[in-house]
């Protein structure tokens, strides 16, 4: 895989990505209590991209909480989930306009450093507030889900 993804990639462990101050959980949603097990998230913030399709196991509770149960005490930012795959990694720049992403956490700062990676790539960010409230909004059969909104100058 690291081969396939080319420079400046490299594979490591769950203890080695979480010796970073930002971390990004990159697994389906099935494999995030394994992958994100074992190390002290302390200090860290977790981007959380990740979609449960099935709410009925969440307890009322929205996927991104449950994912900073698991890597507490970390600071969670929901983002980068309501855009396929292809259309997150393509050009944020499109049509005259930037591609909107949605980010949502309980810490200010590292919803402000998240939305600073997010706009240094290219992306126009609208934090949505905190996690429950903001994740709400972003999850699976959400309004703002699967949309690729652009915005234009």
């Amino acid at each position: 895989m690291v081969q396939a993804l080319g420079g400046g990639v490299s594979a490591g462990t769950v203890d080695d990505a979480a010796a970073a101050d930002i971390v990004v959980v990159a697994v389906m949603w099935p494999q995030v209590p394994q992958a994100v097990e074992g190390p002290d998230w302390e200090g860290r913030i977790v981007i959380d991209p990740t979609n449960n399709f099935d709410p009925s196991d969440l307890d009322g509770r929205t996927s991104s909480e449950v994912v900073a149960d698991l890597v507490a005490p970390a600071r969670v930012v929901k983002a980068a989930n309501t855009l396929v795959a292809a259309v997150l990694g393509s050009d944020p720049h499109h049509a005259g306009g930037q591609r909107v992403i949605f980010v949502s956490g309980d810490d200010a700062d590292a919803n402000s450093e998240v939305v600073a990676l997010f706009e240094d790539a290219g992306f126009f960010v609208v934090d949505l507030g905190c996690l429950r409230e903001g994740g709400q909004m972003q999850q699976v059969g959400a309004p703002l889900a699967r949309h690729n909104l652009i915005r234009l100058p």
